[in-house]
Formats: C-alpha cells, structure tokens, sequence
C-alpha cells in the first residue's frame, strides 16, 4: 500500500520532526516496559512450576486417601457434606508498568472438625488433610498463574507496538521528512537562482 503524499511545507516539517521525537520517546518507553515486565514474569516462572508439582502431588495423595476411606468406610458423601465451605478468599490488585497484577488474599479458617471422629478414620482425616494444603496451593497456582497470563500478554502489547514504532512509524516519518527537507532546500536553491538572475537584470 503506498503512502500518503505530505504536503512539503515548513508546518508540516516541523510537526513531523515533533511527531517523530515523539514516537522514539514511546519506542523506548515500550522498550522499557516490555523488559521490566519480562523480569517480573521471569521471577514468576520458576513458581509456576513448583506450584504445579506440587499441587499435582498433594491432590494424588488426597485422592488416593479418600479412595482408601470410600473403601474402608463406605461412600463418605454424607462425612464430606458436614465440612464447612470456605468462602474467606479476597482479591486486590497492585499495578506493574499499567499492568493490573492479582494479590489473592487467603484467611485460612480455624480448622473445626465438624463430623464424628467415631464415624471416621485415619484415612479420612490424611483426606481432609490434603485437601486442605490443596486449597492453599491452589490459592497461591491462582495468583501466580493469572499474573503471569497478565503480564506475558502486556508483554505482547508492548513488543507490538515498539516494533510498529521502530519499523513503521519512525521509518516512515524519516522518509516523510527527508522528502520534505529535500523539497524545500530544492525550492529554495530554485529561489536564490532566480532572485540572482533578476538582480542581475536589473544591473545590467
């Protein structure tokens, strides 16, 4: 697609020269935003990970255990149902560069057995155990994992827009501003040349 023809004038050149130093300043803003964003979700990634692992190794010996307590006691559907749901889960949000990045505040609650301890066992209790440290690394994957969805999509947001700054608009305003200057300075020699021959008429 070709691009649209400036009209060479001294305003246009000077607002092209403004709009340029413009679009640097923000090429290097994007620059450094993309990079302390990239930091901050390079020191997330290693949580991730031991994250998941670990909640992937707590949920197998939770499973496992209620598997076993299923067996032992029978369905324990019923048990379950008396364990209180926990509701004390806040979110705050504290902002990276303009990226919203999640706090998941937890108040884990007193641990209060509300089923019998007769119509129970070991089994079930390690079940409940587990679950529980399950909950609270879920919590922590939560936090973690849409905070660093948020920042590498800002990251993308950021290196699209430095790259169409550096390979677009730059460019294309240097290439507007040469065309300009040239035509100007062209326009000008054109004027000295003919003031020159009119002087020089008027002397002879």
């Amino acid at each position: 697609m070709s691009e649209k023809q400036v009209f060479p004038t001294k305003g246009n050149l000077m607002a092209l020269k403004r709009s340029n130093e413009l679009a640097k300043m923000g090429r290097d803003l994007m620059s450094r935003k993309r990079n302390i964003l990239i930091r901050e979700m390079m020191s997330m990634i290693d949580d991730v990970k031991k994250l998941r692992d670990e909640i992937s190794e707590t949920y197998r010996k939770a499973y496992s255990a209620l598997q076993e307590a299923n067996i032992t006691l029978g369905i324990v559907n019923d048990i379950a149902k008396e364990i209180p749901v926990d509701r004390n889960i806040d979110v705050t949000y504290r902002s990276v560069m303009g990226v919203e990045i999640p706090k998941v505040n937890h108040v884990k609650p007193k641990v209060q057995l509300k089923y019998g301890i007769a119509s129970t066992n070991t089994k079930f209790d390690y079940a409940f155990k587990n679950f529980q440290k399950a909950r609270d690394l879920t919590v922590l994957l939560v936090e973690v994992d849409n905070s660093v969805y948020r920042l590498a999509n800002a990251i993308r947001k950021a290196s699209k827009r430095e790259n169409a700054l550096k390979n677009i608009v730059i460019p294309r305003n240097k290439r507007n501003i040469k065309y300009i200057s040239d035509t100007l300075e062209e326009k000008e020699r054109e004027e000295f040349t003919r003031m020159k021959i009119i002087k020089r008429r008027k002397q002879s």
